[in-house]
């Protein structure tokens, strides 16, 4: 897969995904040197890391190659959905008010909240006890 290509970051959680799309390519998905199926096996997640490109109508358009690490299999998902968003506003900026719409530009900055001294976790509080 030499050539142009168009890279898009994604980051969600803890994972981070650099996400390239070569054009003219028939579909296929790479995630960590892995086929997007061996890599994601839970059923409709890699339907779902595809939705920014079925919604411009462009599925088996381009070959898509991914790095990601840190974070979990929901992070990481979303992270390439990001990541895939991106890189389409880099091939065509028109796209960019279509894939708005849809939610997919929006980075999600939820993360996990850090534990406080004295707490068990970030909110968990230790049992009280009045005796």
């Amino acid at each position: 897969m030499a050539g142009q290509y168009y890279e898009g970051i994604g980051r969600r959680k803890a994972a981070t995904a650099r996400v390239r799309l070569f054009p003219g390519g028939t579909g296929n998905l790479i995630i960590n040197d892995k086929d997007g199926s061996d890599y994601l096996p839970r059923p409709g997640d890699v339907d779902i890391l595809l939705e920014p490109l079925t919604t411009v109508g462009q599925l088996r358009s381009y070959d898509i190659t991914v790095h990601v690490n840190g974070g979990g299999i929901s992070g990481q998902r979303d992270a390439i959905l990001l990541g895939v968003a991106r890189a389409l506003v880099k091939i065509d900026p028109e796209l960019k008010s279509q894939l708005r719409d849809q939610d997919y530009m929006t980075r999600d900055a939820r993360v996990k909240e850090r534990k406080k001294p004295g707490l068990k976790r970030a909110r968990k509080a230790p049992t009280y006890t009045k005796r």
